[in-house]
Formats: structure tokens, C-alpha cells, sequence
């Protein structure tokens, strides 16, 4: 691993970096980002700008950062954007350490800003965290960036909570925007339309389930799916109320019902395999886990329920390959962290 270090020299010795609309204060050192092992000899902007970026880090609230940001936005129009999404394809590439550790150095250099507050509510939802604080801060902005209300839409839709995914598509629809975000939009709008999902009884079941009231969910989701047999949505919400209380024949049986009404989904196929493995039939729990991952390869809760399963027939180096895996993603995963430290106390192998 290369080691950085930062250097401060003379604002006079760089002149020859000259930023149109900046006048540089002779008082006001620069701070240089270097390896371990490099000289100034081969000084450049982009060392220069490095080395801003760490100091604002640690020091956001100085005058010298607030000089430093100054020079950065003059220096660097498009920094914000060029940064937020290289923590973007971090996150979906299998990084998301380094994810947040750009979208930490973004949040004290553009602290203000409605496009920061949009790629850390894309980051916090690639990485697995919870989004839902982040889209509400990204979207309370006095000024905030259109697209912020259609990925707030497809969050909410991901999430089943189908009438703030409702609300936030027809919010960005009446900016009538031509782009494929749009036509998309459109898309969801007719699916949640078509398939009723603004029903006053799946939106019970639904918040029941949240609530943790999962015997009001069955009579409420019991109700919507007399109503509409065919909608897969529904028996997706009854197979969760049954998974969460422990029914887990009843989950099995609700989960292939929508499965078989068109909810070919990760999460479907996720449940589903709990159940399966909940009653024993690790066999079908694999296969389900299987079609999970080709849906969503580096969904941490899929990844550690390939684990689980694992230790449940006994393949103790497998299980703790997948549990690594996780860690990759998310060295934080308390999940992982927690079989992995079982797995070493009681040394299994």
C-alpha cells in the first residue's frame, strides 16, 4: 500500500498554476499530497488539489479550508461531478469503502451543495445502508436537482413503499423532462397503476409489516389478494408477514405464488430461500439463492445467506468464504463480522 503524505509550500513558488478568476494569497501556504517516496520535482495541480481535498478533510471548518474550496470549485468546475461519480462506480464495482471515503471528502468540500446531497443518497443505496435519511435530505433542499426525485422514486418503489414511489414520479413528471428517466418513470407509474398498489388494504399490510404487526398484515394483504389473485406484489407482502412470524411452509408457498405471477426479483427469490432453508430443504434453498445473485451479484444479504446456508450442511470453509465476500463489500457487516468470529472461536473448519 503506498503511503501519502502531505507537504505545505509557498503559494509564490506556484504561480505557474495559474486559475482563471483566482488570485492566489502569498500568506496562505498549499498543501501537496505525496507517496511516500516522491519530491516535489514532479509537482502538479492535481497534487496541489489533493492536497486541499485532505486537509478540508480533517480540518473543514478553518479559514484556510474555506480558501481551499474556493480554489478547488475555481480550479475544478467539474470536481463535484467527476468525484461523486467515481464513488458511484466504486459502490457498484465492489468498493464501497472507498466510496464513502470520497463521498466524506465531498461532504466538507460541497456541504451545500443538491447534486453532493444526490450522490451520497446513490452511494448510501448502492453500499446497502439505509437511503431513506439521505433522499429526505437530498429532496428538503432549498434548490434540489430534478433527477433527485426520480431515483427517490425508484428507491421508494425497491422498497414497496409504493405511494411515496408515486409521489416522487409524478413530481419529476411535471418537470417534463425528455430523457429516459422519463419514459421510465412513466413505466413505474403504470405499474403501480395496473396492479393497484395504492390500494388502501396493501398499503395497510404494508405499514403493518413495518410496524412489526404482522397478524393485522395477513387479514389486511388477505383482503387486497381477494381482490387481485394475480398481482404478485401481494403474495410477496404475505409471504414476508409469514416469513417474519416464523410460518415458514406458509412463506414458502406465498413466495412461489408470486414467483409464479410475474415477481421474478432478487428479493423474491432471497425469501424464498429463507423459507427453504428455515424448513429444511437446502437443495431448493441453493438453487433459490442461485437466481438471486444472477439478479443482484454483490447483494450483501444474498452473499451472507449463501454463507448461512453453508453452515447449515455443514461446509464450514465455504460458509467463510462467503462471509469474506461480504466483508469485501462491507467490512462494517455485522452479520459477517459476527459468524466469522463465532466460526473462529469455535474453529471450524
Amino acid at each position: 500500500m503506498v503511503t501519502k503524505r502531505i507537504v505545505f509550500i509557498p503559494a509564490t513558488e506556484c504561480g505557474i498554476f495559474t486559475v482563471p478568476g483566482f488570485s492566489l494569497d502569498p500568506v496562505i501556504p498549499l498543501p501537496v499530497e505525496l507517496d511516500e517516496d516522491a519530491s516535489l520535482a514532479d509537482l502538479s495541480l492535481e497534487m496541489i488539489l489533493s492536497g486541499m481535498l485532505r486537509v478540508i478533510a480533517k480540518e473543514p471548518g478553518t479559514l484556510e479550508s474555506e480558501y481551499y474550496r474556493n480554489f478547488l470549485r475555481a480550479a475544478r468546475p467539474g470536481l463535484l461531478e467527476e468525484l461523486g461519480g467515481a464513488a458511484l462506480f466504486k459502490a457498484r464495482n465492489g468498493d464501497p469503502q472507498l466510496a464513502r471515503e470520497i463521498i466524506g471528502l465531498l461532504q466538507v468540500s460541497f456541504p451545500d451543495s443538491p447534486e453532493f446531497l444526490l450522490y451520497k443518497a446513490l452511494v448510501c443505496e448502492e453500499t446497502g445502508s439505509d437511503a431513506t435519511d439521505a433522499y429526505r435530505q437530498a429532496l428538503a433542499h432549498d434548490s434540489p436537482v430534478d433527477d433527485a426525485f426520480f431515483y427517490a422514486g425508484r428507491f421508494f418503489m425497491k422498497n414497496r413503499n409504493f405511494t411515496k414511489a408515486s409521489d416522487y414520479f409524478r413530481l419529476y413528471l411535471s418537470f417534463h423532462i425528455e430523457s429516459e428517466k422519463n419514459i421510465q418513470a412513466e413505466q413505474y407509474l403504470k405499474e403501480i397503476d395496473h396492479a393497484d398498489l395504492m390500494d388502501r388494504h396493501f398499503q395497510e399490510a404494508y405499514q403493518q409489516v413495518i410496524a412489526g404487526d404482522e397478524d393485522k398484515a395477513l387479514e389486511s394483504i388477505r383482503i387486497f389478494l381477494q381482490q387481485h389473485p394475480a398481482v404478485w406484489h401481494g403474495w410477496f407482502l404475505l409471504g414476508w408477514a409469514l416469513r417474519r412470524l416464523g410460518r415458514f411452509e406458509d412463506g414458502r408457498a406465498a413466495f412461489a405464488a408470486a414467483l409464479e405471477y410475474g415477481g421474478d426479483t432478487a428479493d423474491t427469490h432471497n425469501e424464498l430461500a429463507i423459507c427453504c432453508m428455515e424448513i429444511g430443504d437446502y437443495a431448493r434453498a441453493r438453487t433459490e439463492l442461485e437466481k438471486a445473485l444472477r439478479h443482484d451479484a454483490e447483494n450483501i444479504k444474498i452473499i451472507s445467506n449463501m454463507g448461512v446456508l453453508a453452515l447449515k450442511i455443514k461446509k464450514y470453509a465455504e460458509a467463510e468464504s462467503f462471509f469474506r465476500i461480504v466483508l469485501e463489500l462491507d467490512p462494517e457487516d455485522p452479520v459477517a463480522n459476527e459468524y466469522i468470529q463465532k466460526m473462529e472461536q469455535d474453529d471450524l473448519d
